[in-house]
């Protein structure tokens, strides 16, 4: 068999009937993925005749093409990123010590060469018959996983199935994307569960696309099926740098507004009691009303996504007034500190939106543990040093005020309108503590006063507590302003080993 016939046998994966299967349920093969993912013909192979070598449970004479991993480099929009797709046609895509290898072998040329990573996953999780073998391999895909992060990108699609230990490499990565009624993740499935609790669960109710973007935020976003799932990752990927040490790139967007459509949107904000949609407002300055949103379905309570100011990429965190009021709980905290920590990882600078009454009270997110919780978001604002640009919409009360980066957790600029409050607490709250004792008209003299001395943007601007009054349509110009200013902002912190963010 010459050097064309071995490649070719390879590329069969599994064979026809293994992928007739998988195309019967959904999915594309391992190769056509990449294919779909990567700029045309720009793909290079690399380790492709590795193979097991285990001698177990019948696996002396059992092929296994490619060891079930396809690995090596690749373009996308002409900016080279490495790549693995596990083959779920050999082997299920179980991953061997050979198979984490290969994978290995790619995320260490990724870091060295200071270009993006990317994981298909498609893995019944490790593979049983070699043993420990498969688990120190899983062990070294883990630790390379987390070397790399920080210094580079690192992008996961579930696929398929990925469960077991083998799901800790993309919980261990910067971004996931799942693949409604074809992807799944657990670390326990089913049966096992049904072992040990006697609870009986379908695989997409445990750990499906739906489950871990909704409810236990695993994941970040949903694809409907691989194709849009592949399209997802080129999109993110071209909000971002490719390694630590540089900045994303400039995109002309061919948006030249001076200023924003603000005025045209119906959202009443004198009214600071009355429910409105943030997207608007977002969507009215940045480039071409364009955000693509991170963890859209959970927390919705905060709003996190990329975005362009001018053509350069913007980390936007926003209060969403829409649910629960804007107010921040352990879940938004958990939500926007990590993508926080992110953005300041690759140099990406953050523009924040407030409209905050607070932290949402009540027993369930005390005994969550909110006050760890939120001072996640503390912590993430106050270590990041790229430029932090922050906009108060509407109000900004007490500890949540603090929280969504306030001048003293380092907001480089900080504007408001004209309609802005700032206080440790509403008006009204404020002054029923005060003059509890007084009667209802006093109490409503003495609220307004409060209003008009306290929580407005004016006795804040005075103490230095924000840059500038803007009126709504110079959010735009004096965001894309300051950003120009703090273009070469350079903020040391002191050397350490490493800070002990409280998880």
């Amino acid at each position: 068999m010459n050097l064309n016939e071995k490649e070719e046998r390879i590329r069969l994966g599994g064979g026809e009937e293994q992928v007739k299967k998988q195309h019967m349920a959904g999915k594309l093969t391992a190769r056509e993925r990449i294919e779909n993912l990567l700029d045309q013909n720009s793909f290079v192979e690399v380790n492709m005749f590795v193979s097991h070598r285990c001698t177990d449970f019948g696996m002396k004479n059992k092929a296994a093409a490619a060891d079930g991993v396809i690995t090596g480099y690749g373009k996308i929009f002409g900016r080279l990123v490495f790549l693995f797709s596990q083959d779920f046609t050999v082997m299920g895509g179980s991953i061997g010590e050979m198979h984490a290898k290969k994978i290995c072998n790619v995320i260490d040329l990724a870091v060295k060469t200071g270009v993006p990573l990317i994981g298909l996953y498609d893995s019944g999780g490790a593979r049983v018959q070699e043993g420990i073998d498969a688990l120190s391999g899983c062990g070294q895909l883990f630790y390379r996983n987390v070397m790399a992060s920080g210094r580079i990108p690192q992008i996961s699609a579930i696929m398929g199935p990925c469960a077991g230990a083998a799901a800790y490499s993309p919980a261990l990565t910067d971004f996931i994307i799942m693949v409604k009624d074809t992807s799944y993740m657990f670390l326990t499935g089913p049966q096992v569960i049904k072992t040990y609790t006697g609870e009986d669960v379908a695989s997409e109710k445990l750990g499906g696309a739906d489950i871990h973007n909704s409810i236990s935020g695993v994941a970040d976003f949903i694809a409907e099926n691989d194709e849009e799932c592949l399209q997802m990752i080129r999109d993110l990927l071209n909000f971002l740098p490719s390694n630590c040490f540089e900045d994303s790139a400039f995109v002309e967007t061919g948006d030249n507004r001076l200023k924003e459509i603000i005025s045209e949107i119906d959202i009443d904000l004198t009214n600071h009691k009355k429910a409105y949609d943030m997207h608007e407002i977002i969507k009215s300055v940045v480039d071409n009303g364009y955000v693509f949103a991170v963890k859209p379905t959970f927390a919705k309570n905060i709003i996190v996504g990329f975005s362009r100011l001018s053509g350069r990429t913007i980390g936007i965190v926003a209060n969403q007034p829409n649910v629960l009021a804007g107010s921040l709980d352990a879940d938004a905290s958990n939500k926007a500190a990590r993508f926080i920590r992110f953005c300041d990882a690759f140099n990406i600078p953050i523009v924040t939106f407030v409209d905050v009454p607070g932290f949402l009270p009540g027993v369930q997110q005390e005994h969550r543990g909110v006050i760890k919780h939120g001072a996640k978001m503390l912590f993430a604002y106050s270590e990041a040093t790229v430029p932090k640009i922050t906009i108060i919409v509407r109000k900004a009360y007490g500890g949540a005020f603090l929280a969504m980066c306030s001048k003293d957790l380092g907001a480089d600029q900080v504007f408001a309108l004209p309609t802005a409050e700032f206080a440790v607490m509403g008006p009204e709250g404020a002054v029923n503590l005060i003059f509890k004792r007084e009667n209802d008209e006093t109490r409503k003299q003495k609220i307004d006063e409060y209003r008009n001395n306290f929580a407005n943007p004016y006795f804040a601007a005075s103490r230095g507590h924000i840059d500038a009054v803007i009126e709504p349509q110079e959010i735009r110009p004096r965001l894309i302003s300051a950003l120009q200013m703090l273009l070469n902002k350079r903020d040391e912190k002191e050397q350490k080993k490493h800070d002990i963010i409280p998880l």
